[in-house]
């Protein structure tokens, strides 16, 4: 993509209402603009962005035998009554009316939705079990949005509801979303820890978390160093705790995912039953499974960033590389730009190129605000030498090479 005619409107200045490091570099770097409180667009760089992270939790989703639907987010209230949660769940639920005077809400979750389209087209043990899913926007009236993406009012997430014949069997779910999970965090390039948690509003026995590790996650976690205990430190009992002090750390998490072992907190109310094998009726066994995908972007931008700007880990970047012509009007330095630009996408490599009349500074400044993993720039000192400079964002370590070769660490293809 040629950066002369994309729109990526970048702002030198720190934005005066963003808090957090990832509202501040989404803005600064034309990611996303606020239409209201705690409600964006998002922009070509951002989008690009949010879709990486939908095509990785997709992939694992379908791997894991999960079916993709999609689901309204617009809900009649007379299924959140069913559930007493019209009441529970609060002013944070957007109450409306349509022209008939009949109640509606707009969908925070999807709980009673999806059990509501079981009930009516299940009727027997045969049919279980089996895992729904969506990629789709919620809405969450927040009394005070802040934060950006972190804590908005309409934000994007999965969520995926698996329906069994049996607890021990909705468990068997439970353990298949849970590695699926593990193997979604796991490709996003991030530090990540699963914990013990608190069911909260939506209920059920037990539930799990899943915290990117920032400095300005809103959550407490306490975890072993060398193995797999980790809890929220809302749950911590540390009179109870076997694992040894010394080998305890604690560290801010940013809540990205939550799965749910529900048993029956919402067919029982709703009525969703089966036939089983016997003739008689029981009630389905539920769990439920989100991951906030608009949140995931904020998370790794607060852990991936210096003072320049954005870090990408390469499964996340917009842009495989930032290539940058230092003298847009030199013919020189554009024919062979032109010519590393088709190259590079023809060898299948993800490209923003610099082709704007602005000065270098400017460039660079974009460039490392933006944060592609490499930068590769072309100007007049080392086309002399038939050369191309490399910069890795990550590590700021550049390398000068032949126009046309790549760095070994790059790859045949873009991440």
């Amino acid at each position: 993509m040629r950066q002369s005619s994309y729109f990526a409107p970048t702002i030198k200045e720190n934005p005066a209402e963003a808090q957090v490091v990832s509202h501040r570099l989404m803005l600064r770097s034309g990611m996303i603009r606020q239409v209201t409180s705690g409600v964006y667009n998002y922009l070509p760089l951002g989008l690009k962005v949010l879709q990486k992270i939908e095509n990785i939790v997709r992939e694992e989703m379908n791997a894991s035998g999960a079916q993709e639907i999609l689901m309204p987010m617009v809900q009649p209230l007379e299924i959140w009554k069913e559930t007493g949660r019209d009441d529970k769940y609060g002013p944070e639920l957007l109450r409306l009316k349509d022209r008939h005077d009949r109640d509606f809400c707009l969908g925070p979750t999807h709980e009673e939705v999806i059990t509501d389209l079981v009930r009516n087209n299940v009727q027997s043990y045969k049919q279980l079990p089996f895992m729904l899913y969506q990629i789709q926007n919620k809405f969450r009236d927040e009394v005070r949005p802040r934060f950006g993406l972190m804590r908005g009012r309409e934000f994007l997430m999965k969520d995926c509801y698996s329906f069994d014949v049996s607890v021990e069997k909705a468990k068997d779910s439970y353990e298949i979303m849970q590695k699926a999970y593990c193997r979604i965090f796991d490709r996003l390039g991030l530090d990540w820890r699963m914990v013990d948690a608190d069911s909260g509003e939506i209920g059920g026995d037990f539930s799990h978390e899943f915290h990117v590790l920032a400095s300005t996650g809103e959550d407490t976690l306490i975890f072993d160093t060398e193995g797999e205990y980790a809890v929220n430190v809302e749950k911590h009992d540390a009179d109870n705790c076997s694992v040894p002090a010394e080998r305890l750390k604690e560290a801010k998490g940013i809540e990205v995912g939550h799965i749910f072992l529900l048993k029956d907190a919402y067919s029982a109310p709703m009525s969703a039953e089966v036939l089983s094998d016997e003739g008689k009726n029981i009630t389905i066994q539920m769990g439920c499974y989100g991951i906030g995908v608009s949140r995931i972007m904020a998370a790794a931008i607060e852990q991936n960033h210096d003072e320049n700007g954005i870090i990408w880990p390469e499964q996340l970047a917009p842009f495989a590389i930032h290539l940058i012509n230092l003298r847009g009007k030199d013919e020189e330095c554009a024919a062979a730009c032109d010519k590393l630009y088709a190259d590079l996408k023809a060898q299948g490599h993800d490209v923003l190129y610099d082709d704007r009349e602005a000065g270098a500074g400017q460039k660079f400044a974009d460039a490392d605000l933006i944060g592609c993993p490499w930068q590769c720039t072309i100007g007049p000192r080392g086309l002399k030498n038939g050369e191309a400079e490399w910069k890795n964002r990550r590590t700021g370590e550049t390398v000068n090479l032949p126009l046309g070769e790549l760095p070994q660490t790059l790859g045949s293809k873009a991440a």
